[in-house]
């Protein structure tokens, strides 16, 4: 029996070391990070945020020089939580949907290990997917986990992102020409890594209830869809401001079942709270990774029948007309509240520390007749965002960096400053640190 354990256990450890082992490739080219702040802001591009009268802001933050702004960035695909998880972990891992976690469920088998794609489309009298690309019809996503492949990219959506009957059949994923072709994939994330490398992570989801983050899709920050609400009449229904789409780890095996105990869904908390966001920044007791997503009234992403200032956008044509002037100040007036209250958090001044202000895809503005091959689409229907980066030191802000970057480059800046190997498309050929934005000159923090 001791031998047959024995035997066990040597093989328990040499598929761990595989599954689990970082690629060769440290990237480097920025300093060494303390802390990270990344802030999700939702579903709109570079010109509908910059020089928009109703982000204040923000742009006073470009104006001002205070900030790095990347000006040719692009998120790679839609929709909202194919870009989260490709900025966590470097790849969408074969989902091309918003769907839910598959709690807990360890007899289904990952996208990447089945092969499969988890979408949203394809509907009844259009196109459906492309030859080879066997379809996951099953509404919750499996926990992801193992190795294989994931979904490929293609330079323009016309089967799965797309809402007919509406006003565009033809999504450019990045720029219209290029692709991300799928590629060998590990089903893990950066908070793996993380955790792995002794360093630490939390996501902070604002209108998160306070009882924990296992099992809970959305929420009002009162009540989810885990409550019984047999002893409370008409109280059923409620606005969800937390969406757990915007919560990537949510989705990995590793944090559901919480191994190693420091990699759980204790790390996802809310903003209020003993141990929510605000709370840490008051105590400094911070991660090394805050991943910080704002409700869905905050984030900008809107939620239909609200008030004026939650409302989504009337239009999706990429252009200033068709925004809720007060959806795009409300989520201002929530960047300014974050960023302000980081700098005052104790931790701010301590260390090589970064805010990374991000969006996480364009407002799904697309064309309605196809283009010939290989042409770039209109600059308001690309898939290119606002991305800003602050850091604590002196004479290192005002930088505009017109390098090509992409989500990718993101987590590769993240595992470059954390000491990280790269992860999935992060070792892809092409994807750049952003050592032009992450810049420390002069002093910081306490070495000023």
């Amino acid at each position: 029996m001791m031998k047959k354990f024995a035997i066990w256990c040597l093989l328990a450890a040499s598929f761990a070391g595989t599954a689990w082992a970082q690629g060769p490739d440290v990237p480097s080219g920025i300093p060494r990070l303390d802390h990270v702040f990344v802030i999700m802001m939702e579903n709109h591009g570079y010109s509908q945020v910059v020089n928009n009268l109703n982000e204040p802001y923000l742009n006073s933050l470009i104006a001002g020089r205070k900030v790095n702004l990347a000006t040719n960035y692009f998120a790679v695909g839609h929709p909202s939580l194919t870009n989260y998880l490709e900025i966590v972990g470097g790849s969408n891992f074969g989902v091309r949907s918003d769907n839910s976690p598959d709690w807990g469920n360890r007899a289904c088998s990952p996208n990447i290990v089945a092969g499969t794609v988890n979408a949203d489309g394809p509907y009844a009298g259009y196109p459906g997917p492309p030859a080879g690309v066997t379809l996951d019809t099953s509404s919750v996503i499996c926990p992801i986990s193992g190795v294989g492949k994931d979904a490929d990219t293609p330079a323009v959506d016309n089967w799965n992102e797309i809402y007919p009957p509406s006003n565009f059949l033809f999504l450019a994923d990045l720029d219209g020409v290029k692709s991300v072709p799928a590629a060998r994939t590990v089903g893990k994330s950066i908070a793996d890594q993380l955790t792995q490398a002794g360093l630490s992570w939390k996501s902070y989801q604002e209108s998160l209830p306070l009882g924990g983050a296992y099992g809970v899709n959305n929420s009002n920050g009162t009540v989810s869809n885990l409550t019984d609400f047999t002893n409370l009449p008409g109280l059923s229904s409620f606005t969800a401001l937390y969406a757990v789409k915007h919560n990537p780890f949510a989705y990995f095996q590793s944090v559901q079942q919480g191994y190693p105990r420091n990699n759980s869904v204790a790390n996802i908390v809310g903003f209020d709270g003993t141990d929510g966001l605000y709370a840490d920044l008051a105590t400094g007791n911070v991660p090394s990774l805050a991943f910080i997503a704002p409700n869905q009234c905050n984030d900008q992403h809107g939620k239909g029948g609200e008030s004026a200032y939650c409302a989504g956008d009337p239009g999706s044509d990429g252009l200033l007309a068709g925004l809720n002037p007060g959806l795009i100040q409300q989520g201002d007036v929530s960047i300014q509240r974050l960023v302000e209250s980081i700098e005052n958090s104790p931790v701010w001044n301590q260390g090589h520390n970064a805010i990374v202000i991000v969006w996480d895809e364009n407002d799904y503005s697309g064309i309605t007749n196809p283009l010939p091959a290989g042409t770039l689409y209109p600059p308001q229907n690309q898939n290119r965002v606002v991305l800003t980066v602050e850091t604590n030191s002196t004479g290192s802000h005002g930088k505009q960096s017109s390098t090509y970057y992409n989500s990718f480059s993101l987590l590769r800046s993240l595992e470059a400053g954390f000491g990280l190997s790269c992860l999935n498309h992060a070792c892809d050929k092409g994807v750049a640190v952003m050592s032009d934005l992450f810049v420390f000159r002069g002093g910081w923090g306490n070495n000023q």
